[in-house]
């Protein structure tokens, strides 16, 4: 999924005033962490932007001022369940699945540091965001081939 979900409450709560420019001009959710109490600052990818635009208009959004019509947990798995079966995988989703997936293949295999990953989940202990990060052996493989690049030019450029 390319559209990074703070925890669920969050996003069923989440308000369109909570979309904001951000430092770098681009649009971020600027809000307050359910679970943690802590604030949260998340820079949305083009794709999570889309998605926010499609529902817009969306009667349940503009009625509560809401961002996505996001329905309860239970029935956001169902949705999930159905889509798994609809896509013959084989795996159980759930919105945690979802969190999970967004943090290992999106984030850690595309080299977005673990501190800025942990601070888009929202940890408050960069431990927690440990346990997302079992790492990957295709990102070990490519940190040792860029190091080896690294070494092999400056043994070039020294002997």
């Amino acid at each position: 999924m390319l559209f990074h979900r703070p925890g669920l409450s969050d996003v069923q709560k989440l308000e369109k005033g909570q979309i904001v420019r951000g430092i770098d001009g681009e649009q971020w959710i600027f809000t307050q962490r359910k679970k943690t109490n802590v604030k949260s600052h998340i820079p949305l990818l083009p794709e999570a932007l889309q998605i926010i635009y499609r529902y817009k208009d969306h009667p349940l959004c503009e009625s509560r001022g809401l961002v996505l019509p996001v329905p309860s947990n239970q029935k956001m798995n169902d949705y999930l369940k159905e889509i798994a079966i609809i896509c013959g995988i084989d795996k159980v989703l759930t919105s945690h699945v979802a969190r999970h997936t967004f943090a290992t293949t999106v984030t850690f295999q595309n080299g977005v540091p673990i501190e800025s990953v942990s601070k888009i989940l929202g940890h408050t202990n960069i431990r927690t965001s440990q346990i997302y990060a079992k790492i990957l052996d295709t990102k070990v493989s490519e940190d040792m081939q860029a190091l080896k690049g690294r070494l092999s030019k400056r043994s070039g450029t020294e002997g």
